[in-house]
């Protein structure tokens, strides 16, 4: 964003500024998000959530509202996780839908098939979790962090 409401810097440390605002003036804030047709803007993500995988830029939310269109998947939460080949990939915390039958019941492969039918495949995570919640702050945001400290402890 860039306009008169922009700060000019932040107090005494030029690095972070610099870091911030270009050259232009544009303040850079983190925030993805698209335009529609009538110029209102939806933040739809944060640039730090993104993973690289094989080179490729990986937003998560993106790839979660996709999961949430299979009929097993009522919520999903997506972070990158180290790989040895591609750099990173996605691993996908799921959420059971109500009237879904037994999550354990859908394996990995064909979840996997169905990933890469609608999506990319650089998009497509290549580990599925199944938990009965995700770990919420207290505006409901998905803590990313605690499925992290949940991952290395599996």
């Amino acid at each position: 964003m860039r306009g008169y409401n922009v700060m000019q810097g932040y107090f005494n440390n030029s690095e972070a500024t610099e870091e911030t605002i270009d050259k232009g003036g544009w303040l850079h804030t983190g925030d993805i998000g698209h335009l529609d047709e009538k110029g209102n803007l939806s933040i739809t993500d944060r640039l730090k959530d993104m993973y690289i995988s094989g080179g490729f830029n990986c937003y998560p939310a993106e790839i979660e509202q996709q999961l949430v269109q299979h009929p097993s998947i009522a919520q999903a939460a997506v972070i990158g996780i180290a790989d040895p080949r591609l750099g990173e990939v996605g691993a996908a915390f799921l959420i059971a839908a109500a009237n879904a039958e037994d999550p354990a019941s859908q394996t990995d492969d064909e979840l996997m098939a169905w990933c890469k039918s609608t999506m990319a495949n650089y998009k497509v995570p290549r580990k599925f979790i199944w938990v009965n919640s995700l770990p919420l702050n207290a505006t409901g945001k998905v803590m990313k962090q605690e499925l992290r400290k949940q991952l290395a402890q599996h």
